[in-house]
């Protein structure tokens, strides 16, 4: 009785039915894994690895984190509206990208120590704009509470994903083969989202426009300012920090090293995305909410955080012990050392999924320019771990321990300073 109270919960439920989604989608990649990762080898996706940090780099920038800012207003008008500036910005910065590469592409990943992926230059700026227009549909589904409609979504591109890089890894096994797929898969999976919610919204004789006037681009762009002047540094910052091992591996130690922890990274995100994504997409609205109507943010954001933990404890501990002999008998022999790595990672990565209640509050607390000084500080103690390990150890597994020990640090800071703030809000920082 006690359990199906608890399943009845809205957000219980809503939780369910993306993670569930998620789910299927994660069990197609995990089984499609092992053949994937014998086909392409390390150095293949060491490279898919620095284009993807590239990417993920650049694309932060895109649309100047407008498209998060998505779920806040109270008139889906100017939600909207939001939707259509992300959109028209991210272009322009696609073509500036475009113009820049021309120009100083080579230069620009010398500085980023990623020149291996000069080949594949041009496709940067199309994945950028694949980028924005995700995060756009991503966060107006996220407001629009069609959960199940991203689930299915996510479910048929992951299918369709894996299924075209095994196809052509058979025929083709080459760096060139996982990028494309990626770009191309990313763009059909936008796209039929898209065609879906079109059809989800006539089915349901539900308007996806609202019918009363939008705030102009202007007046939406200063009203939501803290998302390109506080939110994108913090986000750009933060990618950069993440990001860096894939870059330094590379530079330091050649693509196969950077391969290796690609894999142990996208193993050990499973879990966040599963569950920690899920939680994201469903408990920002619900605290945007419980901030708007005056409830206690503060048991919410602990209550989620306890519960991730419980539910999310297992993987992590069992990649803890049993790394390298998992990955080698999963993907093969060749990718012990991505075991190894997963194993430092794994406490840093759980913590990073218990986080993300705390995350999704802290646009609604309105604390994102203290998160822009925590991301600063907490992106420079990385750095010094990484230069220790490479420059005074010259190890990459020390390398990859010592920036993980200094990351957990840095996490357990994040989740006490806004349970902390989340009781000690004023008034003039709730959203309005």
């Amino acid at each position: 009785m006690r359990m199906q109270q608890i399943t009845r919960r809205p957000f219980i439920r809503n939780v369910f039915t993306v993670a569930s989604g998620t789910a299927v989608a994660q069990a197609v990649g995990m089984a499609f894994a092992p053949f994937i990762t014998r086909l392409y080898g390390p150095e293949a996706f060491g490279l898919q690895g620095l284009f993807v940090s590239v990417v993920s780099l650049l694309s932060i920038i895109a649309a100047l984190g407008y498209p998060t800012a998505i779920v806040l207003p109270k008139s889906d008008a100017d939600a909207l509206g939001l939707a259509k500036l992300s959109i028209a910005i991210g272009f322009l910065t696609a073509l500036f990208t475009t113009v820049a590469l021309v120009f100083f592409g080579v230069d620009l990943l010398k500085l980023l120590n990623a020149e291996a992926i000069s080949s594949f230059l041009f496709l940067i700026p199309f994945a950028m704009v694949i980028w924005v227009l995700s995060s756009v549909l991503s966060q107006w589904l996220i407001r629009k509470k069609a959960y199940q409609l991203t689930s299915r979504f996510s479910v048929f591109t992951t299918l369709l994903l894996n299924s075209a890089k095994t196809a052509m890894g058979v025929l083709a096994p080459s760096a060139l083969v996982l990028i494309v797929t990626n770009v191309a898969g990313s763009l059909i999976g936008t796209v039929l989202t898209f065609f879906g919610w079109k059809r989800f919204v006539k089915e349901r004789g539900e308007e996806q426009e609202a019918t009363a006037p939008p705030a102009t681009f202007l007046q939406l762009a200063t009203r939501h300012k803290d998302f390109p002047l506080l939110r994108t540094p913090q986000n750009l910052i933060n990618a950069f920090s993440q990001n860096l091992p894939v870059l330094l591996l590379a530079s330091y130690f050649g693509a196969s090293a950077s391969g290796q922890y690609t894999i142990a990274l996208s193993v050990l995100a499973l879990p966040a995305n599963l569950i920690g994504a899920s939680v994201m997409a469903v408990f920002y609205p619900r605290i945007t909410e419980a901030i708007h109507n005056g409830e206690n943010a503060r048991s919410l954001i602990v209550r989620a955080t306890i519960g991730m933990a419980v539910i999310g404890a297992l993987p992590y501990l069992l990649v803890m012990v049993a790394g390298p002999f998992l990955f080698a008998s999963i993907f093969g022999q060749e990718w012990r050392t991505a075991g190894v790595y997963a194993q430092w990672l794994s406490i840093w990565l759980f913590l990073q999924y218990i986080n993300k209640p705390a995350v999704s509050a802290i646009p609604a607390l309105r604390l994102q320019g203290g998160l822009l000084i925590y991301e600063f500080f907490s992106t420079v103690t990385k750095i010094f771990a990484l230069w220790m390990g490479f420059s005074i150890y010259g190890n990459a597994v020390v390398s990859v321990a010592l920036f993980s020990l200094f990351g957990i640090v840095a996490y357990v800071w994040l989740i006490l300073w806004v349970v902390y703030r989340s009781g000690k809000l004023p008034a003039e920082n709730a959203i309005g």
